[in-house]
């Protein structure tokens, strides 16, 4: 028997739709019949990747004592927080002011009205170690809801309340300056592991952006100190159990310090960032094992989360065949079987396999504690002999590993992460100088722009199966135009930046608050939920008004609009006091202050695009890292109107003597047009950011 999930399109939901449990989507229906048969709601959201919901769902979900209390006492609502963040995001803050934590599956108990009284994450069928058990909970719920209802509204009121008022209550007025970026410096380098990089203790998340800022920093100051922390952190990424060292690609965090053993599912958007983090780190330091990482994201991210109409999709899980990480696991004996003797003991020496196993049950998890060149070398072996070997055999081990029973791949696509992997690949393709990667970044983008729109021509959040959902939310606009924008710095294709001025005023029209300045995470048309979001935490994603405060630069920079310029100072000032606290948890909120605070630089490139000599100038412009840049190039007459109606300003900036041309501003002030390009190479990389 199946419930009314067997309705939706949610890889998520479908996992649930033949659960006991009577679940609804959210919706008006689930609502109306709470408040008609006056019961308590249970929510539980969750996505479709997430290992704790799979334990959950199995021992609860799908148990069937469970099953009877819940349908008996309670509407339960199932919802895709990747589908509905708004939701999602709403009722996490409720869990983290109650519990002061949260994390998936996220329980709460509500009101018909939507007003929740308790809330909490996973919860095992009975009590032990101390966790509540979900049955007992049902059931002095339910008790409580009979015997006690005034005790629960009240709860639920105060709680809903509390929730409002902590969006309204927001300080403002500090001015943000150079020792703001300093001090978030600061509050990194101390949270800095020293012995295995990364960023305080187990479990460690990547946070790309903290170390984005810090390549900015380093830019900025020449920090050695901050050099090492970039350094040691990539490289251990890199070498450690979090990166599928057989298939490519990062999963999604590591449970331990040494970044030994991962959560072992894989998110669209941490290959996204982690490959803008790794793309600007081979910009910034030229060391060419950065653009290599690089390229192995953006290998997995093109073979294995690509659709055939051209969007990314969204996650690979954790588990398969009822355990979590068994895809990804290997035996010493295995290997030495796959490969041989010889090859397979060197490959187990290299990638940390042993007899004994570095995870559950005798099994390895491979990863590397000497690079390359230092093993090479303990084998008396040339680097590139040994490279060729174990490319040779990993490509034995991922045959081998194909034909075993997959994790569940998520193939619906999200406009947001969609936006942010087109952002990466654009950046990838302009430093790493490979055109497969804009053409997929432009595939991508075209098919949002042309199967992901709404009728009035904004964004969707969710396609599958040729079925849209949801219109998009305030990261799914941000994201997206931030791809569009590296997509234009990349093709100089007017269209992409048309559709990005396009699509940022219709974001500002939908999201914007005129009030205080800044962006609400739903549209002013969107659901009524119980509070109206405004966030700027930069936590595993950047948040949208992060992104978009730079989106607002950029584009004002790009287009002369000086408006948006300061609809990005009238967000800075509302967010001010929450940064100025803390920064840390804000750094892609402070990249943009980064840009703000200058100096910044207007680049324009004028010239034949066949001639030998503009297509230099632009890949070294694109190649060089150059952060606080916004990039155009001025065609000749005869293509020139529709630049030019962007971009009134690049009317006279046109190739000087029939020579490419580059015109260079920085800081408000223009220099002499170049036409040398050893003289650009030498300008861009002594001028700017010169103290």
């Amino acid at each position: 028997m199946s419930n009314l999930l067997i309705q939706e399109k949610s890889p998520y939901l479908l996992q649930h739709a033949e659960n006991p449990v009577h679940w609804y989507p959210w919706g008006p229906e689930a609502f109306h019949k709470a408040e008609e048969e006056d019961r308590p709601i249970f929510l539980s959201i969750g996505y479709a990747t997430c290992h704790w919901c799979h334990v959950m769902a199995h021992e609860s979900f799908e148990d069937e004592e469970v099953a009877r209390l819940l349908n008996e006492f309670y509407v339960s609502i199932k919802v895709d927080r990747e589908e509905r963040p708004d939701i999602d995001q709403v009722y996490m803050s409720v869990c983290q002011a109650l519990t002061g934590r949260g994390g998936w599956p996220l329980s709460i108990f509500m009101t018909p009205e939507g007003k929740p009284f308790f809330a909490g994450s996973y919860f095992p069928k009975r009590s032990r170690l101390g966790m509540s058990g979900f049955v007992e909970l049902l059931t002095k719920i339910a008790e409580l809801w009979q015997m006690d209802r005034e005790k629960i509204l009240r709860a639920g009121e105060d709680i809903t309340q509390s929730i409002r008022r902590s969006h309204e209550n927001r300080e403002q007025g500090f001015l943000l300056t150079l020792d703001t970026l300093e001090k978030g410096q600061e509050q990194l380098s101390q949270a800095f592991d020293s012995t295995w990089g990364g960023f305080g203790l187990a479990p460690k998340f990547p946070t790309p952006h903290h170390l984005t800022f810090l390549l900015r920093r380093f830019k900025r100051d020449k920090d050695h100190q901050v050099l090492r922390i970039i350094e040691k952190t990539l490289e251990a990424m890199r070498f450690g159990g979090i990166f599928d060292q057989i298939g490519l690609g990062f999963h999604r965090y590591s449970v331990d310090e040494k970044w030994l053993v991962p959560h072992f599912e894989k998110m669209l958007y941490d290959q996204a960032l982690l490959a803008l983090a790794y793309v600007e780190a081979y910009q910034a330091l030229e060391i060419p094992f950065y653009a290599q990482v690089a390229r192995e994201i953006f290998t997995y991210v093109m073979r294995d989360m690509t659709s055939t109409e051209g969007g990314f999709y969204s996650a690979e899980d954790a588990d398969s065949e009822g355990k979590e990480g068994l895809f990804y696991l290997w035996k010493a004996e295995e290997i030495i079987q796959i490969l041989g003797p010889k090859t397979g003991n060197l490959f187990c020496r290299y990638y940390n396999i042993t007899a004994q196993g570095n995870f559950e049950e005798g099994m390895n998890i491979p990863h590397m504690i000497r690079s390359l060149s230092e093993f090479a070398q303990s084998e008396e072996m040339e680097a590139a002999e040994l490279e060729t070997l174990l490319a040779e055999a990993r490509e034995r081990l991922f045959q081998v590993r194909r034909r075993r029973i997959p994790p569940l791949k998520d193939d619906k696509i999200l406009t947001s992460w969609n936006g942010l992997m087109i952002a990466a690949l654009a950046k990838g393709s302009q430093a790493l100088g490979e055109p497969l990667y804009v053409q997929a970044a432009k595939k991508a983008a075209d098919f949002i722009l042309g199967s992901m729109r709404t009728p009035e021509g904004g964004l969707y959040r969710r396609y599958r199966d040729g079925h849209l959902a949801n219109s998009g939310y305030l990261e799914d606009y941000a994201f997206f135009i931030w791809g569009l924008i590296e997509l234009f710095e990349t093709t100089f294709e007017t269209f992409y930046l048309e559709e990005a001025v396009r699509m940022h005023q219709l974001q500002l029209d939908l999201f914007w608050d005129p009030e205080q300045g800044g962006c609400f995470f739903t549209p002013r048309d969107g659901e009524s939920l119980i509070t109206r979001e405004k966030d700027l935490y930069d936590g595993a994603i950047p948040s949208g008004n992060s992104v978009t405060a730079l989106n607002c630069l950029r584009l004002g920079r790009l287009t002369g609009k000086t408006d948006w310029e300061e609809k990005a100072d009238q967000l800075i000032r509302n967010f001010s006091g929450q940064v100025a606290g803390y920064p840390m948890a804000y750094t892609q909120f402070l990249n943009t202050m980064d840009f703000l605070l200058g100096p910044s630089q207007e680049i324009v490139v004028a010239g034949d695009p066949a001639q030998k000599g503009t297509q230099e100038m632009i890949s070294l412009i694109h190649r060089t890292f150059l952060p606080n840049k916004v990039l155009l190039y001025r065609p000749g007459d005869e293509n020139k109107e529709r630049i030019l109606k962007l971009s009134p300003f690049l009317k006279d900036m046109v190739s000087l003597n029939q020579q490419p041309t580059v015109y260079l501003c920085e800081s408000y002030a223009c220099q002499t047009p170049i036409t040398d390009p050893e003289l650009l190479s030498r300008t861009i990389g002594s001028t700017f950011f010169s103290k």
